[in-house]
C-alpha cells in the first residue's frame, strides 16, 4: 500500500485520538487537516497551492446562503434545551405511557422524534434527553443498557428527521433543493421511528424486567391516561383528515384548513380538557414544538421559506 492510501485512515485515527482526548470538535478537525496538509507537502504527495487556496475555500463556505441555516438551527436547539420544554414533554409523555410496560422507553422515542423535528441538532437532543430521562428510567428499574440504547438511538434521530442539519449539507453538496431532500427523508425517518417503537414493545413483551411499568405512586393522574391518549389521537386523525380533504387547494389554504379544523376540534374537546389535568399538560407541552415544526419544516416543504429563513423564524 502506497503512502497516499495510508493518509486517510491515519487522519481518521488522529481525529479519534483528538476527540477522545477531550479537545473540542472544531479544533480537532482543524488541527488534523492542517497537520496532515503540511505533512503531505513535506512528503510531496499534496500540492502546496491547494493549501494556499484554503482561505478562498473558507470564504466560499461562509458566504453560502444555504449553509447559513446551520447556526440558526444550532441556536434553536440550544434555546430549546435551556427553556425546559424538553423536560416538560418527557415528564408528560412518561406519565401518559406510564401504565404500559416499556412506557418510559416509548415516551423517550416519541419525544426524541419531536425534538429531532424541532431542532435538527443531535447534540441538543442527546444532552436534553440523557440528563432528564436516564436517571428516571434507572430509578424505576429499567435495564441500564436498554435505557442507554433507547436514549442514544432516539436522540440521534435528528440526523435523518427533517430539518436535519446533515440533510442541509447534503443538499448543498449534491446540488438539489433542501425541500426535495426533506421530502425524500420523510418516509425513511418514519420507518426508523416505527422500528424503534417496535423494538421497545418487543423488549417489553419478551423481557419485561428490562422495561417495567411505572408504579401507581409515580402516576398522580392515574386513570386519565386512556382518555388523554384518545384525545391526542383524535387530533392526529382530524389533522390528517383535513389535510386529505384540502389536497386540491393551494398550499397556504391547505395548511390554513388544517389549523382551522384543529382549532374547532379543540372547542369540541373543551369539556374534557377542563376536567383532565394530564390532557392539559400534554397539550401545553406539545403545542410549542408542533408550532415550531410547522414554522420550520412546513414552510420549507411548501416552498414559503428557505431553510435559512425558516431557521431564523424558529429562533425568533
Amino acid at each position: 500500500m502506497n503512502l497516499e492510501n495510508l493518509m486517510p485512515p491515519l487522519m481518521f485515527l488522529a481525529l479519534v485520538v483528538f476527540l477522545l482526548s477531550g479537545y473540542p470538535v472544531a479544533f480537532s478537525l482543524g488541527a488534523v487537516g492542517i497537520v496532515f496538509g503540511f505533512l503531505g507537502i513535506a512528503l510531496d504527495i499534496f500540492p502546496a497551492p491547494l493549501l494556499k487556496a484554503m482561505p478562498d475555500r473558507i470564504f466560499g463556505i461562509m458566504s453560502n446562503q444555504l449553509l447559513l441555516a446551520i447556526p440558526f438551527f444550532t441556536f434553536m436547539g440550544i434555546i430549546l434545551e435551556k427553556s425546559g420544554l424538553a423536560e416538560d414533554l418527557l415528564d408528560t409523555m412518561g406519565k401518559l405511557f406510564g401504565p404500559l410496560r416499556g412506557g418510559l422507553g416509548l415516551s423517550v422515542v416519541f419525544v426524541g422524534a419531536i425534538l429531532a423535528a424541532t431542532t435538527g441538532v443531535v447534540a441538543a437532543s442527546v444532552m436534553a434527553m440523557g440528563l432528564i430521562s436516564l436517571p428516571v428510567m434507572l430509578k424505576y428499574g429499567y435495564n441500564p443498557r436498554f435505557a442507554s440504547g433507547v436514549i442514544l438511538g432516539s436522540a440521534t434521530l435528528a440526523q435523518i428527521i427533517p430539518p436535519s442539519v446533515v440533510l442541509i449539507v447534503l443538499a448543498d453538496q449534491l446540488g438539489v433543493s433542501v425541500g426535495d431532500m426533506y421530502k425524500a427523508a420523510l418516509i425513511p425517518a418514519g420507518l426508523t421511528v416505527g422500528f424503534y417503537f417496535l423494538y421497545v414493545i418487543y423488549v417489553a413483551l419478551f423481557r419485561p424486567k428490562w422495561a417495567p411499568a411505572l408504579p401507581l405512586e409515580a402516576r398522580p393522574d392515574a386513570g386519565k391516561e386512556a382518555q388523554t391518549a384518545f384525545a391526542l389521537l383524535s387530533y392526529l386523525l382530524v389533522g390528517t383528515g383535513a389535510y386529505a380533504v384540502g389536497r386540491f387547494l393551494p398550499s397556504w389554504a391547505e395548511w390554513l384548513e388544517v389549523l382551522v379544523a384543529l382549532a374547532l376540534w379543540t372547542l369540541v374537546l373543551l369539556p374534557w380538557i377542563r376536567r383532565n389535568r394530564l390532557l392539559q399538560r400534554a397539550l401545553l407541552s406539545m403545542v410549542p414544538p408542533l408550532v415550531l415544526i410547522f414554522l420550520v419544516l412546513g414552510t420549507v416543504l411548501i416552498g414559503l421559506a428557505t431553510p435559512t429563513e425558516a431557521g431564523a423564524m424558529g429562533v425568533v
